[in-house]
């Protein structure tokens, strides 16, 4: 019974351990600003708004 205790509280000593790594990785991800208020840099297309004129081949 008492590696069952040894193993059970190993195990939750690692969780704890992944939990922390977890919690300090999103503290640092969620320090940067979110850009919300940023302009996009894509604002219109680059291809030519004429119509293509397709024509048979003659010869």
């Amino acid at each position: 019974m008492s590696t069952d205790d040894t193993a059970g509280g190993a195990s939750d000593e690692m969780k704890r351990k992944f939990r922390e790594a977890l919690d300090k990785k999103n503290a640092q991800h969620r320090e940067g600003e979110a850009h919300l208020d940023g302009d996009s840099a894509v604002h219109g297309t680059h291809a030519p708004t004429t119509r293509r004129e397709f024509r048979r081949k003659s010869g």
